[in-house]
């Protein structure tokens, strides 16, 4: 496996960590091409969420490893990983990845599932906590403080008063936040990591929602647990995202979106180009859509055609997304530390195709089949849902950017918790123990 690169955080001059300080977190920080890769990102100018990383002129290199890139192992301004000097080849043990500080974080985003009664409380509990108990700066969403229920109460107005407020997809935040709070389900930490598409900072996600398998704390004990993370005492499990690219002909013209948020299409147009970029944390959805026919797309790997998906269509997922819609249609689960993306047919018109786990640094495309009746549509994570005709194409490969992610234990115990709470894992009644007089007949 390629080792772990680390690239220091942007920051003011003034602010900038010494060597000698910053040395016992990132055994790479002092050299080589991650100090020119920081050289060059702290020479770039603030981008604003909505211009895509499509745009940026500065890629990272990916590596020749088949395990795919190495992450980054910085997480917003000022955390990164606790590296491991025991490591053998440098590859981290799931086990010893901990979350260290540069400096003392000072900002947290605070995610709320909107339009949830149940939230109210907690949130106000939380935010008047880092607020007058902590000092922290506050992040909210303008959309979160605009319901009603927390607009109009006046004791805890005074509080709102002193919350930064950002808009998705305007405001960029991400040099800002030094950590990520959610409060919900496992939607709401898929929310944040689409928030930031570059470095994510760690994200402490409270249960508060349904199913809950990516969301390990509790609330009843969120004082302590908070200070602990504050104080840098907490392990990480680093979620591999997809870098997702999109490809569309005729895009200019073309490209309309209803009153849902679904992008539609309409193909009298004139020829043009466009290419936008995601990151996804779960996984990529290529549908039917609509129609009535099979969806029919081609699927390459590296550039070679493997196979054609004659179906319902495909799930191209990360091992975090193993667990969720890909586990539904019959794939495997895949702990988030193992280095692959999955590949699972939905509803195949064909009894031998199986679902297939492929390396982290390969690279997938999938396009409309020539022969294909109808197009096919996609979605990143449940959302930006699209249509994608003859011509377009979807290129996907592992993300240089992972979600670091706040264990309550550990990674390996922590997502057999999961499995065992959220999915029944293996529950079955236990066979009752046979006797010495049973043995006899």
């Amino acid at each position: 496996m390629a080792s772990f690169a680390a690239s220091l955080p942007e920051m003011d001059t003034a602010e900038k960590v010494p060597m000698e300080a910053a040395s016992y977190c990132c055994s790479t920080c002092d050299g080589g091409e991650s100090a020119s890769r920081s050289r060059v990102r702290r020479s770039r100018k603030t981008r604003s969420l909505s211009t895509s990383s499509a745009s940026c002129s500065f890629e990272y290199r990916r590596t020749q490893s088949l395990h795919g890139p190495s992450p980054v192992t910085t997480f917003g301004p000022k955390a990164c990983m606790l590296q491991n000097p025991h490591a053998v080849m440098h590859i981290q043990d799931p086990a010893s990845q901990r979350l260290t500080w540069n400096k003392p974080p000072k900002s947290v985003l605070v995610i709320k599932k909107i339009r949830d009664a149940t939230l109210l409380e907690p949130f106000k509990e939380l935010c008047i906590f880092l607020t007058e108990r902590k000092s922290m700066i506050v992040y909210v969403e303008k959309k979160v403080l605009e319901d009603p229920a927390i607009s109009g109460d006046e004791n805890f107005g005074a509080i709102t008063k002193k919350f930064c407020t950002f808009r998705e997809d305007l405001d960029d935040i991400s040099n800002r936040v030094d950590f990520i709070i959610c409060l919900g389900g496992d939607g709401t930490l898929l929310y944040a990591s689409s928030l930031f598409q570059e470095s994510v900072p760690p994200v402490m996600a409270f249960h508060l929602g349904s199913l809950g398998f990516l969301t390990p704390f509790k609330f009843d004990t969120y004082q302590s647990q908070v200070t602990q993370i504050i104080e840098g005492n907490a392990a990480i499990v680093l979620r591999s995202r997809l870098k997702v690219r999109v490809h569309k002909e005729n895009w200019d013209k073309k490209a309309r979106v209803d009153d849902k948020g679904i992008i539609l299409t309409n193909r009298d147009i004139e020829n043009g180009h466009k290419a936008v970029q995601y990151q996804v944390l779960n996984e990529v959805v290529v549908d039917r859509g609509p129609s009535s026919y099979l969806s029919n797309v081609d699927l390459f790997l590296d550039g070679h055609l493997i196979t054609t998906v004659q179906g319902d269509g495909v799930i191209v997922s990360t091992p975090t997304g193993s667990t969720a819609y890909a586990v539904a249609a019959g794939a495997s689960m895949i702990h988030p530390n193992v280095p692959a993306i999955m590949i699972t047919p939905i509803c195949p018109h064909s009894l031998s195709f199986r679902p297939i786990v492929v390396p982290a640094g390969v690279e997938l495309k999938i396009m409309l089949s020539r022969d294909a009746r109808n197009t096919a549509w996609v979605s990143f994570d449940g959302r930006k849902r699209q249509e994608i005709c003859h011509g377009d194409s979807i290129t996907i490969t592992t993300s240089c950017f992972p979600v670091p992610s706040i264990c309550f234990r550990d990674p390996v115990n922590d997502w057999f918790e999961s499995l065992a709470q959220c999915l029944h894992w293996n529950v079955r009644k236990k066979q009752n123990y046979l006797s010495s007089e049973d043995e006899e007949f």
